[in-house]
């Protein structure tokens, strides 16, 4: 049968294989937005776990993990959006509530803050294997001068000195690290409260900030009272910001 004109001279094409299209990039799976978060990459990992979350608004890893990349850029109101968005998928969850801490920190939320530390030692109490095995948890991530600083609380006081918290700190420019703790050793403690029997009858005890890095330790101040976040912080950020910087670390 001979073909319509028209037709005849469109079937060649009609018939032709399509030009290829060039393939969309696959989208970011959870596992390469972690390992670039592992690997020192918080911005890339931040873009990777938005990336999943555009497509899956609810799912409740991205959303943790992003809070934690904001937190490693020190975004602190980012860190919070997504860590609350974590908490209202997961509310039960440990890993989620000390990412909540930490974001609240970091946006200088401290009623929230304190509030979620109190959740976190209440979880450490009563609640999942993961919370009850945990010695502490990470309350805050700051940078003063070139030093970047995680601070740690510990839920009880640790070893022989009763380490209540513990600053670790490294300096971005020289790769050099120390860590600073809030120690009471209870010798000290027993000569100091005789010493002042109404302070220590109230509850008060005498502290030590204590830096231990590779060159040695050193005593930076003792001082008494009541255990206070935030004055402590404010005594550590005094102590680095007078610090000479140590030469460039070999390692």
């Amino acid at each position: 049968m001979k073909l319509p004109h028209l037709v005849a001279s469109l079937f060649p094409l009609l018939c032709a294989p399509l030009p290829a299209q060039s393939a969309s990039p696959a989208a970011p799976t959870t596992d390469q937005g972690l390992a670039a978060l592992q690997s020192g990459q918080p911005a890339q990992a931040l873009v990777d776990f938005q990336q999943i979350l555009l497509a899956d608004p609810n799912n409740a890893v991205a959303t943790l993990y992003a809070a934690t990349a904001a937190l490693e850029q020190y975004n602190g109101s980012l860190a919070v959006q997504y860590a609350e968005k974590a908490r209202q998928l997961d509310p039960q969850s440990w890993k989620v509530h000390t990412t909540l801490v930490a974001a609240y920190a970091a946006a200088g939320m401290k009623p929230q803050r304190d509030q979620e530390r109190d959740v976190l030692a209440q979880l450490h109490a009563t609640g999942a294997p993961d919370a009850r095995q945990a010695s502490g948890f990470l309350l805050e991530m700051f940078q003063t001068g070139s030093a970047q600083v995680e601070a740690i609380q510990n839920f009880a006081p640790m070893g022989k000195f009763h380490t209540y918290f513990r600053f670790l700190v490294r300096q971005a420019a020289t790769h050099n690290s120390e860590e600073i703790d809030v120690e009471s050793n209870d010798f000290d403690q027993r000569s100091w409260a005789q010493a002042h029997p109404t302070q220590a009858a109230a509850g008060e005890r005498q502290f030590q900030l204590t830096g231990r890095s590779k060159t040695g330790e050193t005593d930076y101040r003792m001082f008494s009272g009541k255990l206070d976040y935030d004055t402590i912080r404010a005594m550590v950020v005094a102590i680095l910001q007078s610090q000479t910087p140590l030469p460039a670390s070999s390692q």
